[in-house]
């Protein structure tokens, strides 16, 4: 009885998988690192990369909800940083805050216009944007960073906005629950929740029953872009420097979180709470293997093993769980 009971929840949460595994991991890694991996310190550091990780995770679920992909997100996340730690040299960090949300909102709003517009898939335009918004922020630095002095590093405003931390976790973990706590009402409790799935699981037949789907498609473009922008600020308020590789990589790792969460690729079903714990697993093997002192040179390819070998347990599961 407890096993079939087992089962159906697994079919009817897709994100519990990850849940287990994150679960197994954190027992493996605290009992085989000596007490360096399971300590205060290094848990507030694995939950600050959550936080900026989790932030643009949340963004790419809702574009593979709909059925399509944004791996632009990494370079977003760049522009976002340099426009809010340029600005916040000059302005209030608010109003910088501010610019970098809107970039990333506008670079959403270009992938969104030109995909529902051609008709170009969203792979392709993304991919585009992801080499012109990178390549913009590297013309923009000349390969330098830019860097707030310690002395301006003060303020409420840039305290709130990345800079600070409450019982020694960054303030980034605010904005991440906010985000996850509004995407959340939105998905489940407004139309536009239903229209997203609907779109993601049949585009076609959402459009026969009324649904404007390139709206759809567009907003949740917008949405991704608006995140994107407000992790690369936050990461930039946390480290109080910017330059023009930063988010290489981690559009990657925000598409393998949402897959890891429970998010499926093709469309119609998201997971914010899975995605948002398939960051924590990639943060929490990083973490890992740095603790343990594993070469830079092994170090993509161990956290691919891993990850791969995550994906294919969480698939393994739910195989288990729908067999009679």
């Amino acid at each position: 009885m407890a096993a079939q009971g087992f089962k159906r929840l697994v079919r009817r949460h897709s994100e519990i998988g990850i849940f287990l595994i994150a679960g197994l991991l954190v027992v493996f890694f605290a009992t085989s690192s000596d007490g360096r991996w399971a300590n205060l310190y290094n848990f507030a550091t694995i939950l600050q990369v959550t936080a900026t990780l989790g932030l643009m995770t949340l963004g790419v679920a809702l574009v593979i909800g709909t059925g399509e992909i944004d791996i632009s997100v990494g370079s977003t996340f760049g522009m976002g940083a340099l426009v809010y730690l340029w600005l916040a040299l000059r302005i209030d960090p608010a109003i910088a805050m501010l610019a970098a949300v809107t970039v990333g909102g506008l670079i959403g709003a270009f992938n969104g216009w030109l995909i529902t517009k051609t008709g170009t898939p969203s792979l392709i335009i993304t991919l585009g944007s992801l080499m012109i918004f990178r390549g913009i922020a590297i013309a923009l630095t000349d390969g330098f960073s830019f860097s707030i002095p310690y002395a301006a590093r003060g303020g409420f405003t840039y305290w709130l906005f990345g800079g600070g931390d409450i019982l020694g976790f960054n303030t980034g973990l605010i904005w991440l629950l906010v985000s996850l706590v509004v995407l959340m009402i939105l998905l489940r409790a407004t139309p536009f929740g239903n229209r997203l799935l609907a779109v993601g699981g049949s585009a076609a037949s959402a459009h026969s029953r009324g649904v404007r789907v390139d709206r759809i498609k567009f907003s949740a473009f917008v949405i991704c872009g608006l995140l994107a922008g407000l992790a690369g600020g936050l990461e930039a308020g946390k480290l109080g420097f910017a330059d023009g590789s930063m988010g290489r990589l981690m559009e990657l790792q925000a598409i393998a979180s949402c897959v890891l969460g429970g998010c499926l690729l093709a469309g119609g079903r998201v997971s914010l709470p899975g995605a948002l714990m398939g960051a924590f697993v990639l943060s929490s093997i990083q973490s890992y293997l740095v603790v343990m002192g594993v070469r830079p040179q092994w170090f993509i390819l161990t956290l691919g093993v891993i990850v791969v070998a995550a994906a294919l347990g969480d698939r393994l599961l739910r195989q288990w769980a729908v067999k009679r």
